[in-house]
């Protein structure tokens, strides 16, 4: 469904995406994860067609960038920082669901779900909204239509902690009939719904870990960690796990239970910066 073929993208000399291949089969489910400045954003970008780059992109067999309109109506996109637009509330619900063809709604109920008072804002300006009420609308606008394919960049960072519960619930209710990636810093939050695990460091793919939706309790995972540096918080956090250090507490090894392997690569995200090599195999 979507590929990347050894992309790259650079800002003002700085590579920002360094030879990214990577393809995105029909009903995967990614998370998208990685610190500040790995390229997650950019990425996505480039996946909508918004920057040029070198390599190629496509989605179902579509450029993104020549074909926009196009492939644009097969997508549900939540960006990590809202467009700044003047549009009231009730036209920008009515041009986005007359784009896919749906009922607005049904963007309507998807607010109403998440807490928005749709009835009351329709005649405010969106730019005019709270930072958590222009994340509610835009969730509702993407999930408000039968898109194939959700993107969402940090879409639960503005969210309240009621909000954030019923827009996962609304995810888990798409886990059938859409694609879907994530980008998040809280692999926690998204485990559940998940079924592969993608990080990204400096541009560059660092671990890409499927996860079979069929997973046993029994699954047991070889897990090998080489660190920088010693640093007494991973060291504690690793503990729990029960891995086991070397002398130099640089190497740590163990076993994870496969269904663990989300969460416990949560945990392993906070530090990408101290972590020279990681493996997960089979046990």
């Amino acid at each position: 469904m979507i590929q990347f073929k050894n992309i790259g993208k650079t800002f003002r000399r700085a590579q920002v995406l360094n030879g990214i291949d990577l393809e995105i089969a029909l009903g995967e489910r990614i998370a998208l994860i990685g610190s500040n400045g790995a390229g997650k954003t950019t990425l996505i970008r480039c996946l909508l067609g918004e920057y040029e780059h070198q390599g190629e992109v496509s989605i179902d067999g579509l450029n993104p960038r020549k074909r926009r309109t196009e492939v644009l109506g097969k997508i549900g996109f939540v960006p990590q920082l809202p467009p700044p637009l003047k549009m009231p509330v009730g036209q920008l619900i009515d041009f986005s669901a007359a784009l896919c063809k749906t009922d607005p709604q049904r963007i309507h109920a998807i607010g109403k779900r998440l807490g928005l008072d749709i009835d009351g804002i329709l005649s405010r300006q969106f730019v005019r909204l709270s930072g958590g009420m222009k994340q509610k609308l835009l969730i509702a606008i993407a999930l408000g239509r039968d898109a194939k394919l959700l993107i969402m960049d940090e879409p639960a960072a503005n969210l309240d902690p009621e909000a954030r519960k019923i827009f996962f619930d609304l995810l888990a209710e798409r886990l059938n009939d859409a694609t879907m990636i994530i980008s998040s810093h809280r692999l926690d939050e998204v485990s559940s719904l998940v079924n592969r695990v993608i990080e990204m460091d400096m541009g560059k793919i660092v671990i890409d870990d499927r996860v079979a939706d069929d997973a046993t309790l029994t699954d047991r995972l070889a897990c090998r960690i080489v660190l920088k540096r010693p640093e007494p918080a991973f060291a504690k956090a690793l503990d729990g796990w029960k891995l086991a250090p070397d002398a130099a507490q640089t190497v740590w090894t163990g076993e994870i239970a496969g269904p663990d392997r989300l969460r416990f690569l949560g945990i392993v995200s906070r530090y990408t910066a101290l972590i020279a090599d990681l493996s997960l195999s089979e046990a």
